[in-house]
């Protein structure tokens, strides 16, 4: 049996429980081993094939832009207002911004930005030019990439949600959990084992070994 067995399965087992009034998330847990998150901190966007939801996203633009929800550099001193910036904050998904901003955005949005991990960052976040073209591209890879921050020995990734077919969540799944194997120190050794749930069920357990 492979993983993509393995998980094909446990979407069969997961199916079995009693349907929602909402659509559940899927979710993809993947516990580590000797790993020490402080002595090495993973931080990494994976792409996945298939997207499942338009992630929210605005801009740091010079001036007004009509491809994307823009904070222009005259609108940043509203922003020293505390329940202001929450609200921007928690209104957004994904902050992008011109390159020759981001120290003025790093002094106004660092402080709240930063702790949660949504400061625009040269992997994902940052353009040169505010043109169509490279904003376009950049909302597409950011729709279609996932946030890997290891906090604690477990990682829990949203993969995509159960009206999905089945093929696709696999497919998202084990482009993960690739892409992670690679970024770990000591690659499928870090790897106590995978799990996969549906937002309300109990997780089952996917044999990596």
């Amino acid at each position: 049996m492979t993983i993509n067995d393995d998980l094909k399965s446990a979407l069969i087992e997961l199916r079995k429980n009693e349907p929602r009034k909402f659509k559940q998330t899927v979710d993809l847990i993947v516990n580590l081993q000797k790993f020490e998150v402080k002595k090495n901190p993973l931080n990494i966007f994976i792409r996945i094939p298939h997207k499942f939801r338009d992630k929210k996203i605005a801009g740091f633009f010079e001036s007004e832009n009509k491809f994307v929800d823009t904070i222009t550099e005259a609108d940043f001193k509203r922003y020293n207002d505390k329940k202001k910036l929450k609200k921007l904050v928690d209104k957004y998904d994904f902050f992008i911004a011109q390159a020759k901003l981001m120290p003025k955005v790093a002094t106004v949005f660092g402080r709240v930005l930063g702790p949660i991990g949504k400061m625009p960052s040269p992997q994902m976040g940052i353009l040169l030019n505010a043109d169509e073209k490279s904003i376009k591209e950049l909302k597409e890879k950011i729709n279609t990439s996932l946030r890997v921050r290891a906090k604690e020995a477990s990682i829990k990734l949203a993969i995509g949600k159960e009206d999905m077919k089945d093929e696709e969540l696999v497919e998202n799944a084990v482009s993960i959990y690739h892409e992670l194997v690679k970024a770990l120190p000591r690659e499928k050794e870090n790897i106590k084992n995978v799990e996969i749930k549906f937002t309300m069920t109990k997780p089952v357990k996917i044999k990596v070994r």
